[in-house]
């Protein structure tokens, strides 16, 4: 494939603003930055003609790739002042990567356009939870056990694989509406970040391995051109979120957190209904 360097160069320099926006959301947010990295990358494929049926599976795995490292350095932060539960990271963790394993598998027999879809309605779910849930108000005074206390860590690895993202935009809801104070749901969301992104990584790979049409460099589904650009720059940020997650009120965390979503899923509506 040849590509003009002119016409690279804008595509390099959204990766690197994709990667150094999406490190401070993974500190800030618990989000692991797939909610700005898949779209830009989605958006930056199809510029580059990337096969239709390809483009949206490339974004997804290249994400999970680049939370690898992202969810380590905002695990450390957050290790560092307190804030993760180990209890409910041990009670879930499991469960978390199973769900992830799955919806790997799972990715490669959707088309692009379902994922697009699949990303942009759970986005938008989240955000208008997010938006009408009064400060204050609970689901439920604890997270279910049982059934329910199972499914739902599943629930949020496959998911979350499947849309390219760390799990924060569903962990920290949930937690939430559990009675978690939502410095520790985020905190704890970035652990869980890095048990979907390696599962779901490796799964890609080997669900794209041999897969006709991907660019070069390509790992499976997973863009090395791509991870080797963000991935620096989310490692580099991400203590810089977690720094201001601890300095702003939780209130704050909420409302900027449902706003991005809000955003985020008309783009991706916009994107698959094209």
């Amino acid at each position: 494939m040849s590509i003009d360097i002119a016409y690279l160069l804008p595509l390099l320099l959204a990766m690197l603003a994709a990667g150094a926006v999406g490190g401070v959301l993974a500190g800030l947010l618990g989000v692991g930055g797939g909610l700005v990295i898949v779209p830009v990358l989605h958006t930056a494929l199809t510029l580059l003609e990337i096969a239709p049926e390809h483009s949206m599976h490339i974004s997804v795995a290249t994400s999970l790739a680049t939370i690898i490292p992202t969810s380590i350095s905002s695990v450390r932060a957050h290790h560092q002042r307190g804030a993760i539960d180990w209890a409910l990271a041990r009670r879930w963790g499991v469960w978390i990567m199973l769900g992830a394993i799955l919806g790997g598998i799972a990715a490669r027999y959707l088309g692009g356009t379902v994922l697009t879809l699949i990303f942009a309605c759970v986005a938008l779910s989240v955000a208008v939870v997010m938006a009408v849930r009064r400060e204050g108000s609970y689901w439920r005074e604890q997270l279910p056990s049982g059934p329910g206390g199972t499914l739902i860590p599943v629930g949020i690895g496959g998911i979350s694989t499947l849309m390219g993202i760390g799990g924060g935009s569903l962990t920290v809801p949930t937690l939430s509406a559990c009675r978690y104070p939502v410095r520790n749901a985020v905190a704890t969301s970035a652990f869980f970040g890095l048990l979907i992104s390696v599962p779901g990584t490796m799964t890609l790979i080997i669900s794209g391995w041999g897969v006709p049409g991907l660019p070069p460099f390509n790992l499976g589904y997973v863009s090395g051109l791509g991870f080797m650009i963000i991935a620096p720059m989310t490692l580099l940020c991400a203590p810089l979120g977690a720094k201001i997650a601890h300095s702003i009120p939780p209130q704050w965390l909420r409302n900027c957190f449902t706003v991005f979503l809000l955003i985020t899923a008309a783009k991706m509506f916009a994107s698959a209904l094209s």
